[in-house]
């Protein structure tokens, strides 16, 4: 198992950290080159384009954009991978996504893992003029339209809701496989995710239920079970309880688990990070 980054100060909902609303791109930088530095998998960037107050409260208001975000941290990092978790499909049209984040990948030396979801905040699609009733088909269409897309010079799909052909898209991603990871709880979600991902990405869900889910299908050796481990951890603090988050999630299949770390400032968090990687490897995490 590896383990990512729920990036600290770029997603605020509720419940984030004080000093994470006062910290900038400096913090932001110091963050990631010591995540890079110590071999952690990922740092992970939401997608939100405009959250209706109202919706604010409950969700949180603050997102950067992931296109933005990555570009500034990829000059200052040289390994780890840079994850929209998630991409809403129903907010892009696949060549847009292709060109944009194809882009990221060549600026990043190949290190960009897409996680795409159908979204859920039915005031957003509203706000952006989106399809909310039939994002689940669009959102299957996109991926094939971004499997024909990602890492090509002149991309050519015909699809129920996207065709194109006779384009030239450069730049483009340096891989035709950029690794798609899908967001979601549901079963449509996880068949998406075998059927024309590389991952899944649940939230929500006991290790019970992910377990009777996952039994359900045959599950490809190479497929990334991503999950969160965890309450936010305090590895100077609690050491024991980070290890025993880390074996559960472990033991539940997990090949990748994302973190929330808690800290009072990027310092901080820099300490937390170093003895999570302790903590880590005595309950097998490979860091790279």
């Amino acid at each position: 198992m590896r383990i990512g980054l729920f990036t600290p100060v770029v997603a605020q909902p509720p419940g984030a950290s004080t000093w994470e609303r006062d910290a900038g791109v400096a913090d932001l930088a110091v963050i990631a080159a010591a995540a890079d530095r110590l071999g952690y998998h990922h740092l992970t960037c939401s997608e939100h384009v405009a959250v209706p107050t109202s919706v604010a409260l409950s969700r949180g208001g603050t997102y950067w954009d992931p296109l933005a975000t990555f570009g500034f941290l990829a000059a200052r990092t040289d390994r780890i991978a840079f994850v929209t978790q998630v991409l809403v499909l129903g907010y892009h049209h696949p060549l847009a996504i292709a060109k944009r984040y194809g882009t990221l990948d060549v600026v990043t030396g190949g290190r960009l893992v897409l996680g795409v979801g159908v979204g859920s905040l039915v005031e957003e699609f509203d706000l952006l003029g989106a399809d909310f009733a039939s994002r689940g088909e669009i959102a299957d269409d996109a991926m094939c339209a971004l499997r024909a897309s990602l890492g090509q010079s002149n991309p050519v799909y015909s699809g129920p809701h996207f065709q194109f052909g006779d384009v030239l898209v450069e730049p483009h991603a340096r891989r035709t496989d950029v690794p798609m990871w899908v967001g979601g709880r549901s079963k449509r979600s996880l068949r998406r995710a075998l059927s024309l991902g590389d991952g899944w990405v649940p939230f929500g869900l006991s290790h019970e239920r992910l377990a009777a889910m996952l039994a359900e299908h045959s599950v490809p050796s190479d497929f990334e079970l991503v999950l969160q481990a965890g309450t936010p951890m305090d590895p100077l603090g609690d050491p024991s309880a980070c290890m025993a988050a880390l074996e559960s999630t472990r033991d539940a299949g997990a090949t990748i688990a994302t973190v929330t770390v808690r800290a009072n400032g990027a310092a901080h968090y820099c300490e937390q990070l170093a003895r999570l990687t302790e903590i880590g490897r005595d309950v097998g995490v490979v860091f790279d």
